[in-house]
C-alpha cells in the first residue's frame, strides 16, 4: 500500500471515529433530556410529559403545575443531572490516571473521605465560622482533598505507580468508613438519623441555590480539564510513553486528583454518598466512544447524568407512596448491571 493510500485510510478512519463520537454525544444528550422530563413527571401526582414540557418551557399552565414543577421537582431533577455528571466525570478521570477499570471516587475512598467530613459537621457542629449549610460542603471537599492527598502520598512510597495508588485508595476507603462508624456511635439520636439518611444518598433536599453551586463548580472545573485532555489521552499509552511525548505525568496526576476531590466533595456534600455511577458511567462511555478523551470525558459526564436521572425515576416508582434513598437504588440497579457488563465483555477489553 502506498503512502498516499495509507494516509487516505487513516483520514477516513479518523472522520468515521469523529462522526461516531458526535452521534453518541448527541444521542446521550437526547436521552438525558427525556430522562429529565420523565423524572419531573414522576411523583405522587404523575404529570403528563406534554404538561411538564410546557411548564419547563414557560408556556402558561395551571398554578399548581407550575409550583410542583419549578419549586419541587425541577431542582431535584437538575441536581441529579449535575451530580451524575460530576461523578461520571470524576470516575472517568480516576480510571484514566490510574489505568484501572475498577477505579472511581467511591471505590478508592474519596467519597468516603467526603462523607466523613460532612458527618463530622453534622455530629460535632461546624468548626469554621460559617453556617452549617456552608460548612458541610466545605468540610466534604476538604476531606475529599485529604483522601486524595493520602492516596497520592501513600502511593508515593511505591513511586506513585498506578497499582500503589489503587492499594492506597482501598486502605483509605476502610479507614474513613471506620471513622464514620465511630462518629455514628457517639452521635445523638437526631444527628445519627441525619447522618445515616445522608450517607444513603438523597436528592430530596435539593434547592435552586445548591444546584447553582454544583453548576458553578462544574463550570469552573471544565476549562482546567480541557487543558489536560491531550495529556490524559497520552497517559493511556503508559507513563513512560506519555513522558516521552512531553507529558509531566506526576504533575498531571496531582492536578487530576485536585479536580477529583472538588467534584466528589461538592457532589457528596449536597446529596450524600452515591456509588455505582462513577464506576459504570465511564465503562458505558468507553464501550460506545473509545479512549479518546475528547469524546470519552463528555460522554462519561452525560452517561453519569443519564444514569442518575433514571435512578431518580426508579427511586420514586419502585416503592409506591415512598421515595427510596437514591444511593440504595443505584446499588440495587447498578451492581447487577455492572456484573452483567463484566460477564458479557471480552477479557481483552480490560
Amino acid at each position: 500500500m502506498s503512502t498516499a493510500a495509507r494516509l487516505h485510510a487513516v483520514s477516513t478512519e479518523y472522520r468515521r471515529a469523529a462522526s461516531r463520537r458526535v452521534t453518541v454525544l448527541l444521542g446521550a444528550l437526547l436521552a438525558l433530556v427525556l430522562a429529565v422530563l420523565v423524572d419531573v413527571a414522576t411523583g405522587p401526582a404523575f404529570l403528563p410529559l406534554s404538561v411538564v414540557a410546557r411548564a419547563v418551557l414557560g408556556y402558561p399552565s395551571e398554578a399548581s403545575v407550575q409550583a410542583i414543577v419549578w419549586s419541587i421537582r425541577l431542582p431535584v431533577a437538575l441536581t441529579a443531572v449535575a451530580v451524575g455528571a460530576a461523578l461520571g466525570l470524576s470516575g472517568a478521570i480516576m480510571q484514566t490516571i490510574l489505568n484501572n477499570p475498577l477505579a472511581s471516587s467511591y471505590t478508592l475512598g474519596i467519597s468516603a473521605g467526603a462523607g466523613f467530613g460532612a458527618s463530622l459537621v453534622i455530629v460535632l457542629g461546624a468548626s469554621l465560622p460559617v453556617p452549617e449549610a456552608y460548612a458541610i460542603p466545605l468540610n466534604a471537599m476538604l476531606f475529599a482533598g485529604v483522601a486524595c492527598a493520602g492516596v497520592y502520598l501513600i502511593g508515593g512510597a511505591r513511586k506513585a505507580t498506578a497499582e500503589g495508588l489503587v492499594l492506597a485508595g482501598i486502605a483509605l476507603l476502610f479507614l474513613f468508613q471506620a471513622l464514620t462508624s465511630l462518629l455514628q456511635m457517639v452521635a445523638s439520636p437526631e444527628s445519627l438519623q441525619q447522618v445515616v439518611f445522608w450517607l444513603f444518598g438523597s436528592l430530596q433536599k435539593s434547592t435552586w441555590p445548591k444546584l447553582w453551586a454544583l453548576v458553578g463548580v462544574l463550570a469552573a472545573c471544565l476549562p482546567l480539564l480541557v487543558r489536560d485532555v491531550w495529556g490524559l489521552t497520552a497517559l493511556k499509552l503508559g507513563d513512560a510513553r506519555a513522558a516521552a511525548l512531553g507529558v509531566r505525568v506526576q504533575a498531571l496526576r496531582i492536578r487530576c486528583f485536585v479536580l477529583i476531590s472538588v467534584l466528589t466533595g461538592i457532589a457528596v456534600a449536597f446529596v450524600g454518598t452515591i456509588g455505582f455511577v462513577g464506576l459504570v458511567a465511564p465503562h458505558v462511555a468507553r464501550m460506545l466512544i473509545g479512549e479518546d478523551q475528547r469524546g470519552f470525558l463528555p460522554a462519561s459526564a452525560l452517561m453519569g447524568a443519564v444514569l442518575l436521572s433514571l435512578a431518580s425515576v426508579a427511586s420514586k416508582t419502585l416503592s409506591p407512596g415512598a421515595i427510596l434513598p437514591i444511593g440504595i437504588v443505584t446499588s440495587l440497579i447498578g451492581v447487577p448491571f455492572f456484573i452483567w457488563m463484566v460477564l458479557r465483555t471480552r477479557r481483552s477489553y480490560w
